[in-house]
């Protein structure tokens, strides 16, 4: 397969541009499921020791990939604790 796109590759050098973006979007893609799975507090890998990790998040912490207009190290508690 990588030999046919290499192939394609040189007899259409204006196809490299494509096959850059494509394999550059898939990769960062990638890398977001990876930072879903190991960093949010939706996702619980260890159900014997921590079953509930999003009671544990403090009001302080970020963990939206991006907040256009919140600071989060201002923001107090409002919630009760479990």
């Amino acid at each position: 397969m990588l030999r046919h796109i290499l192939g394609q590759a040189k007899k259409h050098p204006s196809l490299i541009p494509l096959f850059v973006f494509i394999g550059a979007g898939g990769g960062g893609a990638a890398l977001y499921l990876l930072r879903l799975a190991l960093f949010n507090p939706d996702v619980c890998w260890d159900k014997k020791n921590n079953p509930e990790p999003w009671n544990k998040l403090g009001p302080t912490d970020q963990y939206k990939f991006y907040s256009v207009n919140v600071d989060y190290s201002k923001l107090k508690k409002e919630r009760p604790d479990y």
